[in-house]
């Protein structure tokens, strides 16, 4: 009788092990992290890139698409873009036809802005409805179109796009093409791929020695959910949050005692209902710990990336080589 109350008891410690670690499974929490990596760009960075292309004439000047042209590079230089996308599309309406190239350059500024207001859809929207595919070299921002079209469709994860213009940054301006590859690795971020590329540059030691104290600063998603997972409020504080450790312990305690009376005192349903709370609770704590883990690490990365892309400058808008 005895071997069999204990063979049912470990057979119940299994079917609990097993329960326990199915809903777990349900909360399963992304190890890929989502950096917002962001640069610092001054106005007197685009100041020191020169004008992509050649000053309007004082006829077009005189022109009513010319004095929206010129308003419209007033406020881009201002870093005022959302106004300088405005204007620039009142003179794009207005530009006469046979003025392809000036159209063009009108499209590309819009674009430009866009860009550097980090409005990637925007970037890949407007380029797609105008005549800018069928540039090539001769045109003056080739270079810097290549450069925003590839970071703008990887942003939006369109891979395909992204590889494109990837493709022909390598075959007409190679250098270029390895910084960019870098900086969106960095970003991404896919960090076996950030230590490849960043081998025999002038900035492979920092970067290398970034990586590595991301390595090890960085929390474990799973030992979060484990630790909250036997000790409520474990997996928080394991990532610094004491007081969301504090609360979820608190309030764990608090239903599995309330659960506990109500069953001692014969009140099955309010321990029932109790009992029902505590398990959201429970698993809901088990998931959060985990986000909070990765949102840890995410703040980490940010911060050492950052400094170090800023530093050097590898960040795609600093490879553009035309300003307003």
């Amino acid at each position: 009788m005895k071997l069999w109350k204990r063979l049912n008891l470990t057979m119940m410690n299994r079917i609990c092990l097993f329960v326990l670690l199915l809903c777990c499974s349900c909360y399963r929490v992304q190890d890929k992290i989502q950096p917002q990596i962001n640069y610092r760009l001054e106005e007197k960075y685009l100041d020191e890139l020169k004008p992509a292309f050649a000053p309007i004439s004082d006829a077009e000047k005189r022109e009513e698409w010319g004095k929206e042209y010129l308003i419209a590079l007033a406020f881009a230089k201002e870093m005022d873009l959302y106004r300088a996308v405005s204007t620039f599309k009142r003179a794009s309406i207005l530009v006469p036809e046979e003025k392809e190239t000036r159209k063009l350059e009108i499209q590309y500024n819009i674009i430009l802005c866009y860009f550097l207001a980090k409005k990637y859809e925007d970037v890949v929207i407007t380029f797609e409805r105008s005549e800018l595919d069928h540039i090539d070299k001769s045109f003056t921002t080739f270079h810097d179109l290549l450069i925003v079209l590839y970071s703008s469709y990887l942003q939006i994860g369109d891979l395909d796009k992204a590889n494109t213009a990837l493709d022909l940054l390598k075959k007409n301006y190679p250098k270029t093409a390895e910084k960019i590859d870098l900086s969106m690795a960095l970003i991404q971020p896919d960090i076996e791929r950030a230590e490849c590329l960043a081998q025999n540059t002038p900035y492979q030691e920092d970067i290398t020695l970034m990586l590595d104290a991301y390595a090890k600063n960085k929390k474990s998603i799973n030992k979060a959910k484990a630790l909250n997972a036997f000790i409520p409020g474990a997996g928080y504080l394991y990532v610094g949050q004491k007081k969301a450790a504090l609360t979820s312990f608190l309030i764990n305690g608090l239903f599995i005692g309330a659960a506990t009376h109500f069953f001692l005192n014969g009140q099955i349903s309010a321990g029932l209902l109790t009992t029902s709370f505590e398990f959201g609770w429970y698993f809901g704590g088990i998931h959060g710990a985990g986000l909070e883990a990765r949102y840890y690490n995410e703040r980490v990365y940010e911060e050492m990336a950052s400094s170090v892309m800023n530093h050097y400058r590898l960040f795609p808008v600093f490879s553009l080589q035309y300003g307003f």
